[in-house]
């Protein structure tokens, strides 16, 4: 039951095998041409972030370790089972080595209820096995002049996507692994089932692991040149990082996640006009490449980003994740306003599925489903399924989604007839689910 250190190898505690996390997909069926069903998938998405109508509205989501387990308990599935396959879902996320420097955990601590390890972004961090996540206790990178000094790993070192080895962002997180497998191998696994994306994380993810936010926020209020340089000098290797990983994928990828979290529910945190000199620039160039390899981009980025959303438009992603419903965003409003500029994916909001009452799910599925007229709408949660939601609570969805999500949408009493923007500037509100 407990996990013990062997020779320095840490070896999992036993109730852990077999979970899957929330980017660990196995195929169940590797061959190597491509399914005719995974073909319509993909040019549902690709149709879809066109704004053109495909044959029904594109939905996946991203999975908490703990939700997997509930919901094979809940519907009573095989140990195995997968919501990806069991449902056919229309794209999946996969994440390389993405750390500043590749090297083993170094676990400092362990016992049967956690362990503390120091990653490759310098950061000591504990996982409670018991807990949803982890929780960052110290960053080496502690001095500004420390971050200005530090000269990370080669983006292109094959051990990022061609070796198996511990990363941060696969390893330590809703569950705990190390060794992670090869990503061009998870690559080559799904690529015969579903559209598959790569990811990258931008400048301030980065900081957020490397330095903490409290002195990421607090350096750039007192040092606000200094930071822009060091948000350059990051922002130069992850878009080599993007390069690297694009050509090690050898034509196997279909489109790309930029993980970017700028923003909490009330707003960003630092001003718009600070994101537009040093972030934007990156974020941009990331996104010109892969759409100069012929790759949809998805820029995932939590909270309220009504400030910059314009500026998404205006770099050119093709569609917006998880635009949370708790930062008071709402896909219909936002389509209202923005027609069909914004790409829209996810924003399902997580808290009335949590409910599982049927008639809200209902009402909150069917209502979130006129963003999606005229395409442009991939059906997500606003972040991701955690062990709140139920197995029954999500199968029911997905049902729901089936059903109604068929072009041409009929949505009987939950259809909006006029979702062109408005002239006078007003939104379309939502529609509070507790009235």
């Amino acid at each position: 039951m407990h996990g013990i250190e062997c020779s320095g190898v840490f070896v999992v505690p036993t109730e852990w095998k077999g979970i899957l996390k929330m980017f660990e997909t196995p195929s169940k069926f590797p061959q190597d041409k491509r399914k005719k069903n995974t073909l319509e998938k993909l040019e549902r998405v690709k149709k879809t972030l066109r704004h053109e109508e495909p044959d029904h509205v594109p939905i996946s989501d991203f999975f908490w370790g703990s939700f997997i387990q509930r919901w094979r308990k809940d519907l009573d599935l095989a140990e195995d089972a997968n919501p990806y396959y069991y449902y056919d879902l229309d794209w999946i996320v996969t994440v390389p080595n993405m750390d500043p420097f590749i090297r083993s955990f170094e676990v400092l601590k362990e016992n049967g209820t956690e362990v503390v390890v120091r990653t490759g972004f310098n950061a000591i961090l504990r996982k409670k096995f018991d807990a949803p996540m982890p929780e960052f206790l110290a960053f080496e990178t502690d001095t500004i002049e420390t971050l200005e000094s530090l000269t990370f790993d080669d983006p292109s070192d094959r051990r990022r996507y061609r070796e198996a080895g511990d990363n941060q962002i696969a390893g330590v997180g809703d569950s705990f692994e190390r060794n992670s497998p090869p990503w061009i191998e998870t690559i080559r696994s799904l690529h015969p089932d579903f559209p598959v994306f790569g990811s990258i994380i931008e400048c301030n993810e980065c900081l957020t692991r490397l330095i903490g936010p409290q002195n990421n926020m607090l350096w750039i209020g007192l040092y606000p040149e200094r930071m822009g340089k060091v948000i350059h000098r990051i922002g130069q290797f992850y878009l080599d990082c993007t390069k690297a990983q694009i050509d090690a994928a050898q034509g196997l990828l279909d489109g790309f996640v930029i993980w970017g979290d700028v923003a909490y529910t009330k707003g960003m945190f630092f001003s718009p006009d600070y994101w537009r000199m040093y972030f934007k620039p990156w974020v941009k160039k990331i996104t010109d490449y892969a759409h100069s390899k012929g790759l949809m981009v998805i820029y995932h980025g939590c909270g309220n980003v009504s400030p910059i959303l314009n500026d998404f438009i205006e770099i050119g992603i093709d569609a917006m994740n998880p635009l949370e419903a708790k930062a008071n965003l709402d896909a219909v409003a936002l389509r209202g306003e923005y027609g069909h500029t914004l790409g829209i994916c996810g924003n399902s909001n997580i808290q009335v599925w949590e409910t599982g009452e049927q008639s809200q799910i209902c009402q909150e599925v069917l209502r979130k489903l006129n963003a999606a007229k005229g395409g442009g709408y991939i059906f997500q949660s606003d972040h991701s399924v955690t062990s709140t939601v139920s197995g029954h609570t999500y199968d029911y969805i997905v049902t729901l989604v089936r059903q109604f999500g068929r072009y041409p949408l009929r949505l009987g009493e939950y259809d909006i007839k006029d979702l062109t923007p408005r002239a006078d500037g007003a939104r379309i509100h939502p529609v509070n689910p507790h009235r």
